[in-house]
């Protein structure tokens, strides 16, 4: 089970989530408070239960990696949210009271949670990183999906930029994780996932880097300096904001080199309908899907494989039971 890779970390004392002070790359010894070792359970406890995104924010998680060992993450936090208003933004409900609030319309950025889709992309990256005899994933498909070594990479909506952190581990050329501008992933998460997580490891090929980035917004500099500059990009649950659709797909547009993929996944917590707008103006807009099937999260085939199905516009049976163990998966390319 993809979440079963996931511990929490003891919570740091404040909302603000400092970075902490490692010197040396010595990690300080922690000690597991019972309520984080019963939340780490939990995914054994309620197997039939995907949540969408994972920790607190401003938490940190230890996700276990079989090829690149215990990664510390650092959930970005906004300073000050409630854990109700956490609930109530990860339900997607942009409104208290049914009442628009200006502030909280700003923040319908989605960035201080670690997404399940984020997940999908890194265990995806690591078993194409890894011997086939020890990948864990019978499946040649996915394996030549997720292959980075010596790719230029962007990751958009990074969030703690877990996708971007295991495609420098996997030697992609290149690696540049982004975010809004008011992200609070540029606060200290994104910069504490990378610098933290490749200190003590085996040098990396990959030239690492945080940029800000408002989607449509094409006349700064890095957009200027990269146009057509990335192999592969990474649009790990960006399809939020019906309306952020077209500027989504300038974007991707404009940074995506000749030949070059855009690996989006995405789950439906948000509602289905939304999911399918977003690749309807993809296809109006120049793109088409060279793969694209849907995966569940929870379970795994008898040899061990991922369980896949076809992707569909609208499911007839689908309640809120089942809604959440499923994410789509989409390889698009340039038409």
């Amino acid at each position: 089970m993809l979440r079963s890779r996931l511990r929490p970390l003891p919570r740091h004392p404040t909302s603000a989530a400092p970075v902490p002070d490692y010197q040396d790359g010595d990690e300080q010894p922690v000690e597991e408070s019972p309520e984080d070792f019963f939340e780490g359970f939990l995914a054994h406890l309620f197997p039939d239960d995907a949540p969408p995104f994972h920790g607190d924010p401003g938490q940190h998680l230890l996700y276990s990696s079989p090829r690149y060992g215990n990664l510390e993450i650092m959930v970005p936090s906004y300073p000050g949210q409630s854990s109700e208003r956490t609930k109530e933004i990860g339900a997607g409900r942009d409104t208290i009271n049914g009442t628009a609030n200006p502030v909280e319309e700003g923040r319908k950025l989605f960035a201080h949670f670690l997404w399940s889709a984020a997940l999908v992309v890194a265990e995806g990256v690591e078993a194409a990183d890894s011997p086939e005899d020890a990948a864990g994933d019978p499946q040649s498909r996915a394996r030549d999906i997720w292959k980075v070594k010596g790719e230029s990479v962007l990751e958009l909506g990074a969030g703690a930029a877990l996708p971007s952190l295991v495609c420098a581990l996997a030697n992609a050329s290149t690696v540049v994780a982004t975010d809004h501008p008011s992200s609070p992933a540029l606060t200290g998460a994104i910069d504490f996932n990378m610098n933290h997580n490749l200190h003590n490891r085996s040098p990396t090929t990959a030239k690492v880097s945080i940029q800000p980035h408002t989607w449509g917004e094409l006349n700064d500099s890095f957009a200027r300096e990269n146009k057509g500059a990335f192999t592969r990009i990474i649009a790990a649950d960006c399809l939020w904001m019906r309306s952020q659709h077209d500027n989504l797909v300038q974007t991707l547009q404009w940074f995506l080199a000749p030949g070059g993929k855009v690996w989006v996944v995405a789950g439906f917590h948000t509602a289905r309908p939304i999911v399918a707008s977003f690749f309807e103006t993809a296809q109006n807009n120049g793109f088409e899907m060279e793969h694209i099937f849907e995966r569940d999260l929870n379970v795994r085939s008898k040899d061990g494989g991922e369980v896949h199905r076809e992707w569909a516009t609208f499911r007839e049976d689908e309640g809120l039971e089942n809604v959440r163990r499923w994410v789509v998966i989409a390889v698009l390319v340039r038409k």
